[in-house]
């Protein structure tokens, strides 16, 4: 599985009735909320084995997958 099917897998394990793949602005649309972002962190801790930092957490490193996955990128060890 490539890393981009790793996020798409633990984005739809935290809201599976959004189409994460075709979204790209999942906050300002309001797709995601606060709850919803804090679940994301966690999965991608979980699928990745990265922290990221709370000054990381901003809208335009969460509003599409692509943004997700350069924050990814940033993160790995």
């Amino acid at each position: 599985m490539n890393e981009m099917d790793r996020l798409l897998t633990a984005l739809r394990e935290v809201k599976d009735d959004v189409d994460f793949a075709s979204e790209t602005a999942l906050i300002d649309d309001g797709l995601i909320d606060s709850l919803d972002l804090t679940q994301i962190l966690l999965a991608l801790d979980e699928a990745f084995d990265i922290h990221i930092p709370a000054g990381e957490i901003e809208p335009e490193n969460f509003n599409d997958v692509d943004a997700m996955l350069a924050l990814v990128h940033r993160y790995q060890s």
